[in-house]
């Protein structure tokens, strides 16, 4: 049997996965990461993005999340997150609003959004829309 890991991922809302991973696959404030079985213990921030989980028989699966923390233990991968979904879930014409509220905030500097939650905002929702893109050429395949 291949060597896997055990691979949660919560938010405040509820449990999104939970199972067997060969590898998970996320973005830490440092940049992408790869965990997997037996990876030496790590705590860091997660930025807005995918998560995709490696499954054991070969497969894979794709999670957005919005921020949160990550605890990596040798056998046990948690993801802790602000908000998360399945991408599949995800809402395109919501995140493709967002993104141009967000950059009309931007540009124009009197706009009631302060310039750090229009960042944030527009950070989210370019996430948002990079994993539903992974999520399509990857049901192409």
């Amino acid at each position: 049997m291949a060597s896997t890991i055990q691979c949660d991922i919560v938010s405040a809302e509820a449990e999104i996965f939970s199972g067997a991973a060969s590898m998970v696959v996320i973005t830490g404030e440092e940049g992408e990461l790869g965990i997997a079985p037996r990876h030496a213990p790590l705590l860091t921030r997660i930025k807005p993005g995918q998560v995709r989980v490696m499954l054991p028989e070969g497969g894979e699966e794709f999670y957005y999340v919005s921020g949160g923390m990550l605890e990596v233990q040798p056998h046990v991968v948690t993801v802790l997150a602000d908000t998360a979904a399945r991408a599949a879930d995800l809402d395109e014409a919501a995140a493709v609003k967002a993104k141009e509220e967000a950059e009309r905030a931007l540009s124009d500097r009197s706009a009631d959004m302060e310039m750090a939650q229009a960042q944030a905002q527009l950070a989210e929702a370019v996430a948002q829309l990079a994993a539903l893109e992974r999520l399509r050429k990857n049901l192409k395949r």
